[in-house]
């Protein structure tokens, strides 16, 4: 745990640096930089998607030939250097074409370097645990649980002083806090270099993927053409001698049936595609664990609203707290200061009660974790849907008193805490699915795969962001046809009807939900789960 102590300092900092930005981006787009509203919630939502599929770039480099330390120094490095691009863009004040060629250069450098973070920093931290034994695994457990509460602290100082910063003193100030905190993690995490434990680089888990993969089309083409069965697997070295047909198959039906192929023809295969009966194993685990990860991409979908259209919905409510003025783009305050309680409550509270109750060691699995986030995202967005419409009530009351131009810049009479409610269960979805998904691959990958497969879990979000990019779009282009005006079309939002997206949304999830229990209810698990 001391190890992993300074892995959860470190992700405090580099939160602060991405999530300072993040937040904000899309107003900054639209008010500074002349973005439309879509257009500036398509480019935010790109962003972060990138950012996020990157991390699988990361996992990938750390499995095959780094170390997680070295992917974490190099991308802290990169990151580094676009948010210092980025505060020299935010400084000039233009919106000339060249600016616009800056601010993208220095967003995707930054999506580059969180990209590498992302995927090498938990592994790197759940690596430190022995998961040989109860405590370690228990210790582990923890470790993720409490990674979500430092990303949270970093999120928290993020959308409440560098928002602040950056909506008072200029964006330039944001950025410099950002590039500031980026540069500070750096030797926090070398403090630690002496205490950590380092996985060593076993090769490219992708070409073990695609050789097995491979050999399974090549053997399976050969049997049918020399109408030959082969039951019986041949040692050599990797393989016992007792292993039979059942063994090789085990009890995962079509998918046992296809990938045995490759160890009881495993003789008679080509010798570049001979495979032991290990990488088979692993393959199949890795194929097992997609339908899950498949299941949290509409999740995330949800998710992206929280950085998009919800902070544009807040911008034109009353944003103020007695005599203080909400930042909008501080409405993440709210479910990350939820997650920070829940965090440590759901450790020291609800997963005791849960490992007496059950008697078992996990006392709430991963899958059943990650089915409670789902399940809160349905909620949230049904919520989000109830908002908007109340709020557009109000729109319709004012402007039938007041003409409509003056209440598309004037707040609406409207307390915007009442987007903050979508952002509550938004915010406990988030931490019941993404400590559980980043558990779940982790303990379940192989452990040639375990930063990639961990990285699955960032991808899920990237994907969640460019889904919500894909389905504004594809809205817009339905809803458009035959000379109807589009849902999410027009010049500000007050005249767009997200309440209705909203909806399409919660209906989406709910398909999405009765998907999700189809696989996990059929997933038997590898690792110990009691």
């Amino acid at each position: 745990m001391l190890a992993a102590s300074f892995v959860l300092v470190v992700e405090v900092l580099e939160n602060l640096a991405f999530l300072a930005n993040a937040s904000n981006l899309v107003l900054y787009l639209s008010t500074k930089m002349g973005f439309s509203p879509s257009g500036a919630a398509n480019a935010v939502t790109a962003f972060m998607g990138t950012a996020f599929f990157l991390a699988l770039l990361g996992g990938f480099l750390a499995d095959a030939f780094f170390t997680t330390f070295h992917i974490y120094l190099v991308s802290a490095a990169i990151e580094f250097l676009g948010l210092m691009v980025l505060t020299v863009q935010a400084h000039e004040h233009s919106t000339e074409p060249w600016s616009r060629v800056f601010l993208f250069v220095g967003l995707y450098l930054v999506a580059l370097g969180v990209g590498g973070i992302k995927g090498s920093l938990p592994p790197h931290g759940a690596e430190q645990f022995d998961e040989e034994t109860s405590s370690g695994r228990r210790q582990r457990s923890f470790f993720f649980n409490y990674f979500i509460f430092s990303l949270s602290c970093g999120a928290l100082i993020a959308v409440t002083v560098v928002v602040w910063l950056e909506d008072n003193k200029g964006w330039s100030y944001g950025f410099g806090v950002s590039t500031a905190a980026i540069l500070i993690s750096v030797p926090v995490f070398l403090a630690g270099s002496r205490v950590y434990r380092l996985k060593v680089p076993s090769g490219s888990p992708i070409t073990t993927l695609f050789k097995v993969l491979t050999a399974a089309l090549y053997a399976k083409y050969k049997k049918r053409r020399t109408s030959r069965i082969v039951v019986t697997c041949h040692t050599r070295n990797d393989c016992d001698d007792s292993v039979t047909k059942q063994n090789c198959d085990g009890d995962d039906g079509f998918l046992g049936s296809f990938l045995g192929e490759v160890v009881r023809e495993r003789e008679s295969l080509p010798r570049p595609l001979r495979c032991t009966e290990e990488q088979v194993k692993d393959v199949k685990i890795v194929i097992k664990i997609l339908p899950i990860f498949m299941s949290t991409i509409m999740l995330n979908c949800c998710l992206a609203q929280l950085s998009t259209f919800s902070v544009q919905q807040a911008s034109t409510m009353n944003t103020k707290l007695g005599s203080f003025t909400v930042p909008p783009a501080a409405l993440p305050v709210f479910p990350v200061v939820f997650m920070m309680i829940l965090a440590p409550t759901y450790n020291h509270l609800l997963l005791p009660l849960a490992r007496k109750s059950t008697k078992t060691e996990t006392g709430i699995t991963h899958l059943q974790r990650i089915g409670t986030g789902l399940v809160l995202s349905i909620v949230a967005m049904a919520v989000a849907a109830l908002v908007e419409t109340k709020r557009k009530h109000v729109v319709v009351s004012c402007c039938s008193n007041n003409n409509s131009s003056s209440y598309s810049s004037s707040p609406l009479p409207i307390t915007f805490l009442w987007v903050a409610i979508q952002y509550v269960f938004l915010g406990s979805a988030d931490l019941f699915t993404l400590a559980g998904m980043m558990e779940f691959f982790f303990t379940e990958a192989p452990s040639t795969m375990r930063s990639l497969a961990t990285s699955l879990s960032w991808a899920s979000l990237a994907m969640g962001y460019y889904f919500s990019s894909v389905l504004v779009s594809a809205v817009n282009f339905v809803t458009g046809l035959n000379h109807h005006n589009p849902w999410l079309l027009g010049e500000n939002l007050n005249q767009y009807h997200l309440e209705r997206f909203y909806w399409l949304m919660c209906v989406l999830s709910g398909i999405n939900f009765l998907h999700y229990l189809f696989w996990a209810s059929r997933y038997v698990y590898r690792s110990n789960q009691g």
